[in-house]
């Protein structure tokens, strides 16, 4: 009796132990995970870059050491971004896992026509693995050149600007960073049309030894369902920032009337935009917008005397420029950046249906009819006197 119940003990362990394991799981350590893929387009194929990191290098990513894994990128070629992929594979040591990956980037051959675009965003969406939080950029610079990029201080790659912009974002939202979520969803309402971050190399940082590259963002690529509409660059694409509640800071630099050499730059933050359609002729249904945009500016370093009425009136002015600027560049190729059509859209869906073609509005530069810029300003720590009197 004593030897049937030590018997059965022995067999309930046994079952415990093996019913508590995986049997076909792969151990994390033996396994290489997917942080970024880049995507570019000649010759009627797919070049595929897919940028690894090990468990080492994520076990590095609050820490600053300088001794984080060195980026690594494969590349493949195939008719299909599949075939790449399966390349890559035959080439790999160990199973590749996607689940961690985090941005996509383009080169401006694979976003030029539908055919290369869109079926590369479906093959990331539908995969089992993939999320709907990967981040989604562009560049015209090399896709290998810019994905061997290794963060300041050699910091871990999944802390990196692609990685990670959001971090980024928080000290000057130059540009609104775009997951495949948000991708989706723009392609799908009017206007069919979303920005994708431009992302270009520079080579402002510098070590002892030699001058770093990193990369950084310089503007706006604009893709529709149908096409890739072209880029706009630097300071020209700074309007889009003023146009969206999401904007957690930017900032707004004019010379000062006291003196030809004067400049202020002020921090602008707190953001919010109201965009209302108005139908001026019902006969003929124009439609133009009237555009309320509140922001918070707050005022640190100055010289001299200035006055509150004065910053309001350049602030204004300079933000008002802006989005003009970008609103006429993204005319000039046939794109409606501030998606007004789906501000027509959303509030009078009868006049909409009545003038929209492909889902998008006929849009020129009298479209904007007011632009009303509502400041409160900010003196920092102190008030407009200066603290280091002359």
């Amino acid at each position: 009796m004593v030897i049937k119940r030590i018997l059965c003990s022995i067999l309930v362990v046994i079952v415990a132990i093996c019913m508590s394991g995986c049997w076909d799981a792969t151990e994390p350590q033996r396994m290489y995970y997917v942080n970024a893929v880049g995507v570019d387009y000649e010759d009627n194929k797919y070049k595929v870059y897919l940028q690894i990191i090990n468990l080492a290098d994520l076990a590095n990513v609050d820490n600053n050491s300088g001794n984080a894994t060195s980026v690594e990128v494969g590349y493949a070629e195939g008719k299909t971004i599949e075939e790449a992929i399966y390349k890559l594979y035959r080439s790999s040591d160990q199973e590749i896992f996607w689940g961690h990956l985090r941005y996509l980037l383009f080169s401006e051959r694979a976003m030029e026509t539908e055919q290369n675009a869109i079926p590369v965003i479906d093959t990331f969406i539908r995969f089992r693995e993939t999320r709907y939080q990967i981040w989604v950029f562009c560049t015209t610079d090399s896709i290998k050149d810019v994905m061997l990029i290794a963060p300041i201080l050699r910091s871990s790659i999944t802390s990196s600007k692609l990685s990670s912009p959001l971090k980024t974002i928080e000290q000057e939202s130059f540009i609104d960073p775009k997951n495949l979520r948000e991708l989706v969803i723009g392609l799908n309402e009017p206007s069919h049309e979303v920005t994708i971050p431009f992302v270009t190399i520079m080579k402002n940082w510098e070590t002892e030894a030699r001058k770093t590259e990193e990369t950084s963002f310089a503007g706006i690529g604009i893709l529709s369902k149908d096409e890739f509409k072209g880029f706009i660059k630097d300071s020209l694409s700074r309007g889009s920032q003023w146009m969206q509640d999401k904007t957690n800071r930017g900032r707004i630099t004019f010379k000062l009337s006291g003196g030809e050499r004067d400049y202020l730059t002020v921090d602008i933050d707190k953001l919010n935009v109201d965009v209302k359609p108005i139908i001026k002729k019902k006969e003929s249904e124009t439609v133009v917008f009237d555009i309320d945009i509140h922001v918070k500016a707050t005022v640190n370093g100055f010289k001299g005397a200035i006055k509150d009425r004065d910053i309001k009136k350049q602030i204004k002015e300079q933000i008002k420029k802006e989005v003009m600027e970008t609103y006429e560049e993204g005319l000039k190729l046939d794109a409606d950046i501030y998606r007004l059509s789906e501000y027509l859209y959303r509030s009078n869906l009868k006049v909409w249906r009545m003038i929209e073609k492909d889902g998008k509005i006929p849009l020129k530069k009298e479209s904007i009819n007011k632009i009303n810029i509502h400041v409160k300003i900010n003196a920092g720590r102190k008030t407009f006197e200066e603290t280091i009197k002359e």
